[in-house]
């Protein structure tokens, strides 16, 4: 199998693309699967409906610190994408962003997959590591109106956010860290969150009490108030119904995510909770379909990033050896190849 050695494309203009291995999802376990396969030698292309490669990272929180990857005591989302898509740059990646995998089919054995905008891959296998699938934010009820004029559903950016005051709404991980990385930065920051118990890690919680954070509990956000832009945010007590306005040049609604598998659904893939069922090869029910990461669901699973390269690992060199049977499944150690 020979490398594609390409720059990294959005293959928009290609209408159709042959590869050994076409990976569903550019989040991390997509980006480590990319360099695993182009370390066998196999073309690889990259399939993401998102438009920037890294996935939630990328989209959510980029400039949040990560604790869970093993040799990184704490690395930057966007730090850890960059340096992802340059070690899948290593061997020839090619990209199809903004791309949705939409339909899939078999010509002669091998998967074809056609995209939403017309896109046609023709793989030897196919790898899907699509995180959770599309994920919509779950609204605040009270502030689809200010939407883009002061109410953001995620923080790429934390600088835009400078000398406001900010109130965050939510009780998990990303509520909690989103108000301990805005806080150096803003005016002030209040978190709000309906009820006084948090699923946000122990760790989480006490950093933001820490930070001298106020923390609104048994309360939810029942009114945003301005004119083009945000100005205030009125606060309802849920057991005493008092309401308090607090000013307010941004809220951010981290009420979690709606997740949804799209087209994937209609693939005729074995799901287990909305998330497909894999063997310990990471194959699915679908010959020459294997997938890795959060999408993936088995026996003992834990949804870590560090997990998902494993799985990526394992999914394409099963993969390799579907696509060529003499193929031997454990691909070699890196230090054993020249530079």
């Amino acid at each position: 199998m020979s490398v594609l050695n390409v720059e990294p494309v959005a293959a928009e203009d290609a209408a159709v693309v042959e590869t050994d291995i076409l990976i569903i999802g550019a989040g991390p376990s997509g980006l480590y699967g990319a360099y695993c396969a182009g370390f066998r030698g196999l073309r690889v292309a990259v399939m993401d409906v998102l438009p920037q490669r890294g996935g939630q990272i990328s989209a959510m929180y980029p400039e949040k610190p990560i604790f869970d990857i093993a040799g990184f005591a704490s690395v930057r989302g966007r730090d850890l994408v960059d340096n992802l898509v340059a070690q899948a740059e290593t061997h020839g990646t090619r990209y199809l962003l903004g791309h949705r995998a939409a339909e899939l089919s078999y010509d002669d054995g091998l998967p074809v997959v056609r995209s939403d905008r017309g896109t046609t891959v023709r793989a030897g296998a196919v790898v899907i590591t699509g995180g959770v699938g599309t994920f919509t934010p779950r609204p605040l009820p009270a502030g689809e109106d200010f939407l883009g004029r002061g109410q953001v559903y995620f923080v790429p950016d934390p600088t835009a956010h400078a000398g406001h005051d900010v109130v965050v709404v939510g009780g998990g991980d990303s509520a909690f860290d989103w108000a301990a990385l805005l806080a150096p930065m803003a005016r002030s920051v209040r978190l709000v969150h309906r009820t006084a118990r948090f699923r946000a890690h122990r760790a989480s919680v006490e950093k933001v009490r820490a930070l001298d954070i106020e923390i609104l509990t048994d309360s939810e956000v029942s009114g945003l108030y301005g004119g083009a832009l945000l100005d205030e945010v009125e606060v309802r007590h849920r057991v005493t119904k008092d309401t308090t306005r607090l000013p307010a040049q941004t809220v951010v609604a981290a009420l979690g995510f709606i997740a949804d598998l799209g087209p994937l659904r209609d693939w005729g893939l074995t799901l287990e909770a909305r998330r497909i069922a894999v063997d310990t090869h990471m194959a699915t029910n679908l010959p020459r379909v294997f997938a890795a990461g959060d999408i993936t669901d088995y026996p003992g699973k834990v949804r870590l990033i560090s997990v998902g390269f494993g799985e990526a690992a394992t999914a394409v060199n099963n993969a390799a050896t579907v696509i060529d049977p003499e193929a031997a499944l454990f691909p070699g150690h890196s230090t054993e190849k020249e530079n």
